[in-house]
């Protein structure tokens, strides 16, 4: 009786730690579209959102931790159990900072002048939309402890930084033609680098989930170096 009740308690604590992982990313996952809304549009009452948002991540990591260390504490799992909430205490904090560029993109909102005629900004969304299903996606895994899923969803991670790489060289030439637009235009840059690191973090998702599900680690993906 008292080994199905230690077995039953920590179902129910690894249940509890993902329900907190997958409240966090779908927190996440809002303020990503919220911020790329609120950055096209100029709304930066929707700017404020986020980043009041992203004190409940914030408190949501908290909580992770607080459980996955009372689950290493009382429960003393091994092999997989033991994967399962090293991998979740990993995921949260991953995610609390895809929340901080999320919040990052947010507070650039009242940065961009003339953002009708600002042609560069038009490309970020797609950029952010490859990134935030990124995030949606191996946060799916991880629900389903699919490994599986994870190869294919950080191969996606090479078009973020194709993206990232083609929406630099258009602001630095957008830059040098329209030198009065300078300073909204690095904010943009900035922007861009927080899309990538979120394509980046989402792969780090990814190779906690395949780890956790399967005991072995991702391959090394080859570096993919631009063309001059």
């Amino acid at each position: 009786m008292v080994a199905e009740h230690t077995v039953k308690a920590f179902d129910e604590d690894i249940t509890r730690l993902r329900g907190l992982i997958a409240q966090m990313g779908g927190l996440a996952e809002v303020s990503i579209s919220d911020a790329m809304e609120a950055l096209v549009e100029g709304r930066e009452d929707l700017a404020r959102e986020v980043i009041e948002r992203d004190r409940k991540i914030d408190a949501l990591e908290a909580d992770v931790d607080r459980l996955a260390v009372r689950v290493l504490a009382l429960r003393a799992p091994m092999a997989d159990d033991l994967r399962e909430v090293i991998a979740a205490l990993k995921i949260a904090g991953v995610i609390e900072r895809i929340g901080d560029y999320a919040k990052n993109i947010a507070k650039r909102v009242g940065h961009i002048a003339h953002r009708k005629k600002f042609e560069p900004l038009t490309l970020l969304p797609a950029m952010a939309e490859i990134a935030s299903t990124m995030v949606h996606d191996v946060l799916t895994a991880y629900a389903a402890r699919d490994g599986a899923a994870t190869s294919e969803i950080v191969q996606r991670d090479a078009k973020v930084d194709a993206f990232y790489d083609s929406i630099f060289r258009n602001l630095v030439s957008h830059m040098v033609e329209n030198p009065t637009t300078v300073s909204s235009a690095a904010q943009l840059l900035f922007v861009a680098r927080n899309l990538e690191r979120i394509g980046d973090h989402a792969t780090n998702i990814a190779e906690q989930v395949h780890y956790a599900a399967t005991g072995t680690y991702l391959p090394e993906r080859e570096e993919v170096i631009p063309p001059a």
